[in-house]
């Protein structure tokens, strides 16, 4: 498998595209429980096929690299990204996963999007595991389904990369006391530095139609609850550093504008902000940024943050 930092792609394959929808790539048919059960018994569907499923049931969407990259961090034996990609397909036939692609004037993308099917949910349940998943959650849009797959993205580069990395938090549910509403970031993650437990919540930002307007409402929510804090919500100890997670530089910029211009900046916390192909760097020490007045105008400076290390 390529390594992450000798991919030389200058776009994000989770960036959004003019036009762009997504194409079902799954299986038709019907596939009976007892064919599967026959499969399992003889060996055909085995415990890696059960460690995948499991995989995208809690991450809701997954790449075929993005799989193989978690099943080499929980030391599973996959020896290369072929041999995965059977058994996804294997997946596949029987009907326990689905797949899809996007597609726009540019073309197809290169890679596929697995998620979970109606027998997987079967499965999964037989083994006692909690699996949420409904049928309308593969009808999700494109840029819901790419926000998930670059909050994955930086997960995993956290888990592999990063010494100080503890634990991560799918879809934390946040209150916005005043407001009376629930949000939820697609992650945070907790670090361990020295003595003390850091946390960072990540708010995922496509360019997808009317983005703008969304982020400023989206930033009516973290406002309060970032002024109605108090240790224990959400499950965080102290108040959590927030990270925009952008396309590329020139979206960091533009994020940071829009914040700007509609005063959603905080003035008690500093917020951060990455690319997606920032978390490709062979260490993420350098992977945040930051935007500082000169007193005329705003530059954006790298942040060396040491525990990212």
């Amino acid at each position: 498998m390529v390594e992450d930092n000798e991919i030389k792609t200058k776009v994000s394959p989770f960036a959004m595209r003019d036009g762009e929808i997504k194409v079902f790539d799954g299986k038709d048919g019907y596939v009976s429980m007892n064919q599967i059960l026959q499969k399992i018994n003889i060996g055909h569907i085995n415990e890696l096929h059960f460690k995948i499923l499991e995989l995208i049931n809690e991450f809701e969407f997954l790449t075929s690299r993005q799989i193989f990259q978690l099943l080499e961090y929980y030391k599973f034996d996959v020896k290369d990204q072929d041999k995965l990609n059977k058994k996804l397909e294997q997946l596949l036939k029987n009907k326990i996963i689905t797949r899809y692609y996007f597609t726009s004037a540019d073309g197809n993308g290169v890679y596929r999007v697995y998620c979970m099917e109606k027998m997987g949910k079967y499965l999964l349940n037989s083994r006692e595991i909690e699996c949420k998943w409904q049928p309308s959650d593969n009808a999700k849009p494109v840029e819901m389904m790419k926000k998930k797959l670059a909050g994955n993205q930086l997960i995993i580069a956290y888990m592999r990369k990063v010494k100080t990395f503890k634990a991560y938090h799918l879809k934390p549910q946040l209150t916005a006391k005043r407001i009376g509403k629930t949000f939820k970031p697609i992650t945070s993650i907790d670090f361990v530095v020295g003595k003390a437990e850091v946390s960072i919540a990540y708010e995922i930002v496509r360019r997808n139609q009317g983005w703008e307007e969304k982020l400023v409402e989206r930033m009516l929510l973290w406002k309060d609850f970032y002024e109605a804090f108090v240790p224990g919500d959400a499950g965080f100890r102290s108040i959590p550093q927030l990270v925009f997670v952008c396309e590329d530089q020139k979206h960091m910029a533009e994020v940071f504008k829009v914040l700007f211009v509609n005063k959603a900046l905080l003035p008690s916390i500093k917020f951060y902000y990455t690319t997606d192909l920032d978390q490709n760097e062979e260490t993420l020490d350098k992977s945040l940024y930051e935007f500082v007045s000169d007193g005329t105008q705003f530059k954006i400076n790298n942040v060396s943050a040491k525990f990212l290390g």
